[in-house]
This record gives structure tokens, C-alpha cells and sequence, in this order.
């Protein structure tokens, strides 16, 4: 195979299983609602726990997020070695997997077809941080710890989750990885997604804590 077709073939891939609407169908299945007319209107784990109000069900779609990022990565590059692609290519396809899974989640297709529209779904946190898992744990734990400790030092979700993605380029300087172009484009994929409520929390528009359907802005 050829490395131009194995990229594309994983891009596609990838990007189908990242768009895997897992919240939406919990959310439906569990109290017959449309998760996008609730909370931040995205289709992620902190949406289903405001939408259903259960952590238990959050869990699950946190898990089934996390996944969709997980399994392309560590198939993209497992498959690319067992075809006798060299350590760089195989790096490549992860890469190609990593932003795959997380532009699907973001521009979900299966939502688009179900909504008649194509717009943005999610942010990518949880299935960004199953990807990177795969790619390279030392991003994912990098991005969780720094997370978590802006969450608890300003009781802001939202600030933790920027950090967390910025953290990227900064944690592929640290280890002086030759990667770092790409950690510096994904994390500024993810906080693209969160920039217009960001900013709304610097200026007071957004709650601490934010986990209660209605609680807060959406977006």
C-alpha cells in the first residue's frame, strides 16, 4: 500500500469513528431528549451529566469519547507497521489519526446528516485525550494533571480545558520531541472550539463549575 493511500484511508477512518455521536444516543436512549437543545448543546460527556444528571452516565459517555480517540490511533499505527511502513510513517498515520478522530468529533458527519446541517458538535477534550493515550502518554498525562489543577485552583471548567490543550506545544518543547508543529496545531484546533466561551468567562459570562442543564451559555 501506498503512504499516500494508508494517510487517507486513515484520515477517513478516523474521522468516521471520531464522529460517532456516543453522547447524543445515550442521551436519547436514557431520557428520549435531544442532548443538543441542552446545556452547552454539544455533544460531549459533561453535556450528557447536564442533560440526564447523572455522573454514572457521564462516565460512560466519557469512556466511549475517550475510546473514539483511542482505538484509531493505536490501529492507525499498528496497521502501518504491519504493512512495513518505518517508525516515521507510522508516526505520520498516528498523527493523521489523532487529528482525524478529534476534527470528527468537533464536525460530527453523522450528526450533520441527522441535524440537515453541518456545524460544530464538540471540543474535543475527551477524545483528544484518548488519542493522545495511544500516541504518546505522556501528552495525555501532561494535559489531565494540568487540567485538573486549573480546575481546582479556579473552580472553572473552562479555564482548565484551555490550559489543558495549550499545554500541548508547551509539554512537546519540555520533552524536546520533533513533534511539537503538530502538538502546536492540535491544541490549537481544541482551543478554537472553546475560544468564544473563553473569552466569555474572562469578561463573567461563564459559571464555575459548570455542570447543571441551563446553568450556563451555550457553544
Amino acid at each position: 500500500m501506498s503512504p499516500l493511500l494508508l494517510v487517507a484511508l486513515v484520515g477517513v477512518a478516523s474521522y468516521l469513528v471520531g464522529s460517532l455521536p456516543f453522547a447524543y444516543t445515550i442521551v436519547r436512549a436514557v431520557t428520549g431528549e435531544d442532548i443538543t437543545t441542552h446545556g452547552s448543546g454539544n455533544i460531549g460527556a459533561m453535556n450528557v451529566r447536564r442533560t440526564t444528571g447523572s455522573w454514572a452516565w457521564f462516565v460512560v459517555a466519557m469512556v466511549a469519547d475517550i475510546l473514539k480517540g483511542f482505538v484509531p490511533v493505536l490501529v492507525a499505527g499498528t496497521t502501518a507497521r504491519a504493512l512495513g511502513a518505518d517508525e516515521s510513517l507510522a508516526a505520520s498515520a498516528q498523527q493523521i489519526a489523532l487529528a482525524g478522530a478529534v476534527l470528527g468529533h468537533n464536525y460530527s458527519v453523522w450528526m450533520a446528516i441527522k441535524k440537515h446541517t453541518f456545524a460544530r458538535t464538540g471540543k474535543g477534550l475527551a477524545t483528544g485525550g484518548g488519542a493522545l493515550l495511544a500516541y504518546d502518554w505522556r501528552y495525555a498525562i501532561a494535559v489531565l494533571v494540568v487540567g485538573l489543577v486549573v480546575i481546582a485552583v479556579t473552580k472553572y471548567m473552562m479555564a482548565g480545558q484551555v490550559a489543558g490543550a495549550l499545554s500541548l506545544p508547551v509539554v512537546a518543547l519540555l520533552l524536546r520531541s520533533p513533534d511539537w508543529p503538530f502538538a502546536l496545531v492540535m491544541g490549537l484546533v481544541v482551543y478554537a472550539a472553546h475560544h468564544r466561551r473563553f473569552v466569555g468567562m474572562l469578561q463573567g459570562q461563564e459559571p464555575r463549575l459548570y455542570i447543571s442543564d441551563r446553568m450556563g451559555p451555550r457553544g
